[in-house]
């Protein structure tokens, strides 16, 4: 039975800002654009070591969780087993967690890398190439899934252990509000998953549709404009929208069952076409750099050159992950019933990671081949036309480019929507006064957000930059980073009241 009563608080406040911000783009993108850059600056600069030190923190903790003897701690009760099969649970947390955002940033990371690597490396060497086969590994490797993980566990656990009838990102504090959940704490906690779930969702989607665009426009013939990638990220929301209306089992695990067949048969024939032996050892190599470097490139602050690579990308990856850390965690702890908390904890940072470092593997190290080969200057194309211009071009080296570029297109557009339906279902778990385990938000309430997501993502795109959207993400992350060590202490802490013995 589908739950309908509307926290109308919540829902209102939701709005007022999705309102306002939009408004604000739109209406003064000149007056925008630098005050947004300003606070990047102030924020990465002054609070970015904190950043840092909570991807260590976030990682630790769990490593320690799964091997203490709460690991063992059901989801759920002790007889019942997992709600979904392993496959659709792996495929429903990775298409929830990363987004088409992994398909714009598979392909074009390593040029940035390469044309200002880290570490002083001379741009554009074979140091150069390295690095730039490593980072993104890094970047969307076990940080990112930590990041997930921790709220997932930390809500999950009262919700279905100590039988919660609310589905909210607040419940991840459980233990600090002692039954308040309709408390101003619990309230402002939930305002401010909000404020991150907005941000983050409008900056995902605003990277994405300009790249699909781009894929239509080629495959059709036609020239990129603003009003095509508005038309995009209406088919988007479209699909979306029906997803969330069929619901979770119908809609979003289907959804996300398909795409990654599509996914996973996209990235096999660019492997077995391509240079397969090139990118199979540049694949293991950027994982031993990884390995071998993953306690400096963790703890890299940049002091004595102060290039501002610590300041661009990882503290901007964090912050990403940060942001879409709430929402993630609902959504996990929704598909989540039944599972142990070791069982969710290596299955994220082992599933999600390898999942995510496969697209860098094949699609990143396919372009950076093109490149270092010259059969393709991908950089000139991504600095004198645009990020998505330089996928097209990579795409259309490949045999039976139409249906490479179409398939690449469809993957993507499916990874925006699964994204959003789960984004959509988590704001309206967060906006209904009840919601016992297995009940659903009601059916309107979950497509009025899938539409209501979509405001800030087209204002973004209207002031453009790839600066700005990065900008947004860092500012609501930064309340979603002090909230962590809150929901950490709290799940500790109900643990050790429940398990004494």
């Amino acid at each position: 039975m589908e739950q309908s009563r509307i926290d109308w608080l919540s829902f209102g406040t939701c709005v007022a800002i999705i309102a306002a911000a939009g408004i604000f783009l739109a209406a003064s993108p000149e007056t925008a654009g630098p005050m947004l850059q300003g606070l990047y600056d102030f924020i990465a600069i002054e609070f970015g070591v904190f950043y840092l030190l909570a991807s260590v923190a976030a990682i630790s903790f769990l490593v320690w969780l799964a091997a203490s003897r709460y690991g063992n701690v059901k989801l759920g009760s002790d007889d019942e087993g997992p709600e979904f099969s392993q496959l659709s649970w792996i495929a429903m947390l990775f298409c929830a967690g990363v987004g088409a955002g992994l398909m714009y940033w598979c392909a074009t990371e390593w040029a940035f890398y390469y044309e200002s690597p880290p570490f002083g490396a001379e741009p554009r060497s074979t140091e150069a190439a390295e690095w730039a086969s490593t980072y993104g590994l890094f970047h969307w490797g076990f940080t990112a899934w930590a990041f997930y993980c921790l709220p997932a566990i930390a809500i999950a656990y009262p919700y279905y252990v100590g039988k919660k009838d609310k589905l909210r990102f607040s419940l991840s504090c459980n233990w600090f509000l002692r039954g308040k959940e309709q408390g101003p704490l619990a309230r402002v906690i939930d305002f401010l998953f909000m404020i991150a779930l907005i941000g983050g969702a409008a900056t995902s989607l605003g990277f994405s549709a300009p790249m699909i665009a781009a894929c239509a426009a080629w495959l059709f013939g036609i020239q990129t404009s603003f009003e095509l990638e508005v038309i995009i990220m209406g088919v988007c929301v479209g699909l979306f929208v029906l997803s969330v209306w069929l619901g979770l089992k119908k809609g979003i695990k289907r959804l996300s069952d398909i795409n990654m067949y599509l996914a996973l048969g996209l990235l096999l024939f660019i492997l077995l076409v391509g240079p397969t032996v090139f990118l199979l050892k540049t694949s293991l190599n950027g994982l031993g750099m990884m390995t071998q470097n993953f306690l400096r490139m963790n703890f890299w602050t940049d002091p004595f050159t102060k290039s501002g690579f610590v300041e661009s990308w990882t503290i901007f990856y964090w912050a990403w992950w940060i942001a879409f850390a709430p929402y993630v965690g609902l959504f996990i702890t929704r598909i989540s019933r039944g599972r142990t908390i070791r069982q969710v904890i290596t299955g994220m940072l082992i599933y999600g990671s390898l999942g995510s470092w496969i697209f860098y593997m094949i699609i990143g190290n396919y372009a950076l081949f093109l490149q270092i080969s010259g059969q393709l200057d991908f950089v000139n194309i991504m600095n004198s036309v645009s990020g998505n211009a330089a996928i097209v071009a990579t795409l259309e080296t490949l045999p039976i480019a139409p249906l490479v570029i179409g398939v690449f297109a469809v993957v993507s557009i499916v990874f925006a929507a699964t994204t959003y339906d789960s984004a959509s279902y988590s704001l309206a778990s967060g906006a209904t006064l009840h919601l016992v385990a297995g009940d659903d938000p009601a059916r309107w309430h979950r497509v009025f957000w899938a539409f209501a997501l979509a405001v800030l993502p087209i204002a973004l795109m209207f002031i453009g930059g790839l600066k700005t959207m990065q900008v947004v993400l860092l500012i609501v992350s930064l309340p979603i980073l002090v909230v962590g060590v809150l929901m950490s202490v709290s799940l500790v802490k109900s643990l050790q009241a429940d398990h004494q013995d």
